[in-house]
């Protein structure tokens, strides 16, 4: 049964930003630029935790790519906050520190396992698109694709911002905390302000062309026209703003108020510096329509171990459980597990079962009804795919996609075969658990770095190009294509949110940012800890490989390497990650019992991760 969150003139987030339905106190701070979150009575904040990757102790754990973001999660636990308290401050404060990935205009994906109830529920938080836009939106009038490039940089690609309402749902239905005060620590750290680092600076700067054509944005995020420099002190006293509006009035500003009035109007007519810049469809209607959803997660195992992730119109949970019953199902047809092979046979593994579920998620896999979740996850649809696994050679790219039909004994290979669909590489995650026992992995997003590089006058937020993650003209003639734009529909997205459990009770909570690369950087992750025997940050740090039904992404140690030659002479057209050349930034918790934990995150991707712990331990 699907829930939804009903934001306008709901009676329900007006207690939310009236505290109406809380419990406890959480208040601003005077030191929120060292991240810390200092509370008027009560209990005393966190001790102020290092920057570092790795952290085990009990009383709760938050990791994130960002230090001050983290020790705002862990503040709220302190203070007797839970994990869903601690993911939404949290999150609240990437929008401040991480502008660039998400905030309050982007969108998001929650998976929450409730200790009291014994069970995983999720929430998706992911923009839609118009009330007006039709599956030929993004052609022109000869029927072509619209210019890539020119879209993402406009209020067409602005879809309706979904983060706040997961925000307010979250704190609702699973939190114990006032929703006004989980925005109270952003608020201040975006009035103080955070000290830049290099990544921030760097993506400052890879923006700055763009970010000029647009005066608002140029003013908020640009100093003289530059990226700011590295430890200088980073201020949005526009962003406090808008968190002083949100916890005044709750997300209904964003939805039927004031916050909602500028986005629409920002989205519909963007301000430039003469530059011609499309313009939205944004109506106050689609806001005001808009809900953050409740649904069922989607269930696999894997090695006897409950993998949970999310639905659609998310991609994630699906791929990411076809990988699984893929490197299962090559385990019995070769008669070698996984975690006995080299190496390379690992990758190339990997790598078959990566492309071949994309080939399917492509294909099937979008906001629309009849998606075959159950067939796409199950193990004899694994066993009929895997049958174009040869442990010697990679298959051809692209993959033609399978018949997930429910009777599988034919090992027939398909017909069809797809380009791989463009999808932006930014995003955040961040994980939290408390000594209750409940747990969240939380991805959020504005899409590409920088997302349509539009700010909302007046209240410093970047708005998101989520809508360029449908598919502009459908990937092959003649075969449906269930991600094209509609009214009021929702992008497919790769977000992988993910908790594992063992016996019931939460074992592993993982997730990544990186557009298309989340689906692979998650389940390698799971695979180097559960198969390869990895400690959990060095499974995070491992090199990765992003397989995605075309040339396969690779970084420096694989791909300038021996691994490297040798995928080549099996078959695998290797190529380089990018710049820089990274794929994910995954963050992660181990849970052991009830109150004892291991929080990880990147060593050095995008500048290395932030991992804590409440109470840390050497034992």
């Amino acid at each position: 049964m699907t829930r939804s969150s009903h934001v306008p003139r709901s009676v329900l987030f007006a207690g939310l930003a009236a505290g109406s339905l809380c419990v406890g106190l959480l208040a601003p701070t005077s030191a929120v630029a060292q991240g810390a979150n200092h509370v008027r009575g009560g209990a005393q904040p966190a001790p102020q935790q290092p920057k570092v990757p790795v952290m085990t102790g009990s009383g709760g754990a938050v990791a994130s790519v960002d230090r001050d973001a983290s020790q705002v999660g862990l503040d709220v636990l302190a203070r007797g906050g839970n994990a869903a308290d601690a993911a939404v401050a949290t999150a609240a404060a990437l929008g401040v520190t991480e502008p660039y990935s998400a905030g309050i205009g982007g969108g998001g994906f929650l998976v929450y396992y409730d200790a009291r109830r014994h069970t995983v529920r999720t929430i998706d938080g992911r923009e839609t698109a118009p009330k007006s836009f039709t599956d030929k939106t993004f052609t022109t009038p000869d029927g072509s694709a619209m210019d890539f490039n020119t879209v993402v940089n406009s209020g067409l690609s602005i879809g309706i911002p979904g983060t706040p309402a997961l925000w307010a749902k979250a704190a609702h239905d699973f939190g114990t905390r006032r929703f006004a005060d989980l925005m109270a620590p952003a608020e201040s750290l975006a009035r103080k302000g955070f000290v830049v680092d290099q990544t921030f600076h760097d993506q400052t700067a890879a923006n700055a062309a763009r970010f000029s054509k647009f005066p608002e944005t140029a003013r908020v995020f640009l100093r003289n026209g530059q990226a700011p420099a590295v430890g200088s002190t980073f201020t949005n006293p526009d962003m406090a703003r808008a968190y002083a509006e949100l916890r005044r009035h709750g997300v209904q500003s964003v939805y039927d108020g004031a916050l909602g009035a500028a986005i629409a109007a920002e989205a519909d007519h963007p301000h430039t510096d003469g530059s011609t810049v499309m313009g939205g469809q944004m109506t106050r209607g689609d806001l005001a329509a808009y809900r953050a959803l409740g649904k069922a997660p989607v269930h696999s195992t894997y090695r006897g171990l409950d993998v949970y992730g999310m639905p659609v119109p998310s991609s994630g949970g699906i791929a990411v459980a076809e990988i699984l019953n893929l490197l299962q199902a090559y385990d019995r047809q070769t008669g070698v597990p996984l975690k006995d092979v080299s190496n390379v046979d690992y990758l190339h593994r990997f790598s078959e079962a990566s492309a071949t579920a994309f080939a399917d998620r492509n294909r099937y896999v979008g906001d629309v009804p009849g998606v075959p979740v159950k067939e796409l996850t199950s193990p004899g649809f694994a066993a009929e795919r895997a049958c174009g696994f040869d442990p010697k050679r990679a298959q051809p790219r692209p993959i033609a996609f399978g018949s997930p039909d429910g009777t599988y004994t034919s090992c027939a290979p398909g017909a069809t075969t797809q380009g791989e669909p463009y999808e932006g590489q930014s995003t955040t995650h961040l994980v939290t658990a408390d000594r209750w026992g409940n747990v969240a992995s939380y991805t959020l997003t504005i899409e590409q770095t920088g997302g349509s590089g539009i700010t909302v006058p007046g209240w410093g937020f970047l708005l998101n190009n989520e809508l360029t993650d449908f598919d502009f003209t459908p990937l092959t003639a003649g075969v449906p294509d269930p991600n094209l734009p509609g009214p009021g529909k929702r992008p497919r997205s790769s977000m992988s949110p993910t908790i594992v459990l063992r016996d019931g009770k939460p074992f592993l909570t993982v997730g990544s940012p990186g557009g298309a690369t989340i689906i692979t950087s998650v389940a390698q992750t799971l695979t180097e800890y559960l198969d390869r025997g990895l400690p959990l940050v060095d499974a995070i740090a491992a090199p990765r490989l992003s397989s995605r039904n075309g040339k396969e992404q690779a970084e420096p140690a694989i791909l300038d390497g021996p691994d490297g030659t040798a995928l080549t002479a099996l078959g695998h057209q290797l190529v380089s990650a990018g710049n820089p050349p990274e794929i994910g930034a995954v963050t992660a918790i181990r849970t052991y019992g009830r109150d004892w934990f291991q929080a990880a995150a990147e060593t050095t991707r995008r500048g290395g991760g932030s991992a804590m712990v409440l109470r840390p331990s050497d034992r």
